[in-house]
Formats: C-alpha cells, sequence, structure tokens
C-alpha cells in the first residue's frame, strides 16, 4: 500500500487536474456509473465529537474509496487539529487496497474545483471581481477555482477578524497571486458585495453574512460554508432573487443546505425551484448563465464521490511521478 502524505500531494496534484478528476465523476454519475452509499456517523458525546465514514465506488475506473473524517472540537485545547482525514483508495477489480492518504488539503480542493466548475458555467465571461467572505482554511482552494476559470483583476476580502484577512492575503502573495492582481481587505460587507462581480462564501455562519439586496445584477455566488441545518450564509432575500440556483448533490443539500432548508419552509420558494445539479451544468443537460443581468447561485455541501474524483486522481500521480512509501500492511 502507497501512504502519501499532504506535503507530496499539494505538490504534485492541483486544481487543474482537480477540476478535470471532478467533471469526469461528474461526468460518470450522470452515466450512473457512481455508487454513493449515505454515509455512517458515530457520536461520541462525551467528548462533543463525532467520526464519519464515507464511502464511494466508480465503476467506469474501476476504483473505490472511503473517506474518514474525525471532529474533535475540543482538540484545540491539547494541540491537535479539530478535523483529521484520510481516504483510502481500492482497486475495484481485485480489491487490492492502493493508498492511503491524507484528506484535509484533497477535501478543499475538490470544494474549490467544484465553485470553479459551477463558476465556469454561471459567471459573466466578463467577470474580473471576486469577493471572498470568510478567510478560513476553505477560502484559498476557492480562490483558486475560480482563477482557473475567470480573468479576475481585483480580489476583496473580508472577515470578522481583519488581521486573519490580512495573513489571508499574505498566502495569496507567497503562492505568487498578486503580482497582476490587486487585493484588498475590507471592512465594510457590503461595499465588497456591491462591487463585486463573483462571492465565494466559506463561513459557518449561522446568520447571513451579507445582504442579498447589495447583490448587484449579473453576480455569481458560491456557497460552501454552510453545511448544517441550522446553519445559513444566505438570507431569503438572496434565494429569492436567484435566478438560477445550482446545487453539487441535490440529496445532500436538502439534509444539510441551512440557507435552502430554510427557504423551502417559507412561502415563495420550494426546492422544486432548484436549476438542477453541477453535473446537469457539465453534461448539458441544464443551461448556464444566459443573461448578463441574471443572479446565479451555486451551493456546495459536499458527497463521498467528489473526494473519490481526486483521491484517484493523486493515486494515478503517485505511480507516475513517484511519491508516497510503500508499505506492507
Amino acid at each position: 500500500m502507497l501512504i502519501i502524505n499532504e506535503k507530496e500531494i499539494q505538490t504534485t496534484y492541483g486544481m487543474k487536474e482537480a477540476m478535470k478528476d471532478v467533471e469526469h465523476i461528474l461526468r460518470a454519475k450522470a452515466r450512473e456509473k457512481i455508487a454513493n452509499p449515505h454515509r455512517t456517523v458515530i457520536e461520541f458525546p462525551q467528548h462533543h465529537a463525532s467520526v464519519l465514514y464515507m464511502p464511494s465506488a466508480d465503476s467506469v475506473k474501476e476504483i473505490a474509496t472511503i473517506k474518514t473524517v474525525s471532529i474533535f472540537p475540543e482538540n484545540p485545547a491539547s494541540g491537535k487539529p479539530t478535523t483529521q482525514g484520510v481516504i483510502l483508495v481500492t482497486d475495484a477489480r481485485d480489491g487490492e487496497h492502493l493508498a492511503l492518504m491524507n484528506a484535509s488539503y484533497l477535501t478543499r480542493l475538490r470544494t474549490g474545483a467544484l465553485s470553479g466548475l459551477a463558476t465556469n458555467h454561471l459567471a459573466r465571461q466578463d467577470a474580473t471581481v471576486l469577493t471572498v467572505i470568510g478567510t478560513g482554511a476553505m477560502a484559498f482552494e476557492q480562490v483558486l477555482g475560480v482563477l482557473e476559470v475567470r480573468k479576475i483583476s481585483k480580489i476583496l476580502l473580508v472577515n470578522p477578524t481583519i488581521a486573519k484577512a490580512e495573513r489571508f492575503k499574505e498566502s495569496l502573495f507567497a503562492f505568487g497571486i498578486g503580482e497582476d492582481i490587486e487585493i484588498e481587505v475590507m471592512e465594510n460587507v457590503a461595499e465588497a458585495v456591491r462591487a463585486a462581480h463573483i462571492i465565494c462564501c466559506s463561513t459557518r455562519s449561522n446568520t447571513p453574512v451579507f445582504d442579498g439586496n447589495d447583490v448587484m445584477p449579473g453576480t455569481h455566488v458560491n456557497g460552501v460554508g454552510s453545511y448544517l441545518s441550522h446553519m445559513r450564509e444566505m438570507d431569503f432575500t438572496f434565494i429569492q432573487r436567484c435566478s438560477k440556483i445550482v446545487t453539487d448533490d441535490e440529496v445532500g443539500v436538502k439534509e444539510e443546505a441551512g440557507e435552502l432548508i430554510h427557504a423551502n419552509e417559507q412561502p415563495g420558494w420550494t426546492f422544486d425551484d432548484l436549476h438542477g445539479e453541477l453535473m446537469d451544468l457539465v453534461t448539458g443537460v441544464a443551461t448556464g448563465r444566459t443573461d448578463d443581468d441574471e443572479i446565479t447561485f451555486f451551493k456546495s455541501v459536499g458527497a463521498a464521490y467528489f473526494d473519490l474524483a481526486v483521491a484517484e486522481g493523486v493515486y494515478r500521480k503517485a505511480t507516475e511521478v513517484g511519491i508516497g512509501i510503500e508499505v506492507d500492511v
């Protein structure tokens, strides 16, 4: 079995590869070639913690994976991370376990790839201003996904803690972003929203992070932060103003996307108003942007087959370039 750590993955597998592999998995899912059983969650109430097991399989490439993620909120007090994850990759032809790899970066990367694909179909072609609301762990790959598909000239950063936004700005500079892109930290959320052509939200907020009335016609929004039924990054006003709302996985969204669950409980909007899933845009079953004034929204809560997509890609890359450590288990 090949053991692959996060640093090795980051140096060999990036956004361009992830978007290609996620698009493959979406096309395979559209052909009903993807198995995606419901995840199993085991709770540890004494630690206010849980462990999640998320299996999936691709019958086209004959690869199966299971991602295991542990969430222990009390860990930082002892210097350990709250969330820890690994992905096990299995050959679906003979059952051989091929690789075990770190899942943290890959989770961020596949989420950014999803937003990149959605942005490519839903954002205006001439979009140049990206507003990022929430500069935590998930936000960096959101920026990379957008930059892969649009020529951005200005990035506006918004975060409750200004110092954290400034550190995020420095991390963009360190990555090489900023040489030909203006990056500005802003305190006024409304101004940043009104200036945006594309907005990426990746917060864990329980209340809306901007006023839906401030979103300008023609804006596309990616929402990846709220993933529990009580979380709401977007308000109902924004939901009502959207011409098209596209999800990464409709089953997951109906169970986990707080802003849409809330909207479904209000008069004037139901889940029947969804435009479709991202795979529908990729396969041409549903249309992307058709009007420069449309307000569009991509909502992502994640699913195991997206982890499968990037894990398969990393394993393929690892065998090509020779990374990882081979161990006998």
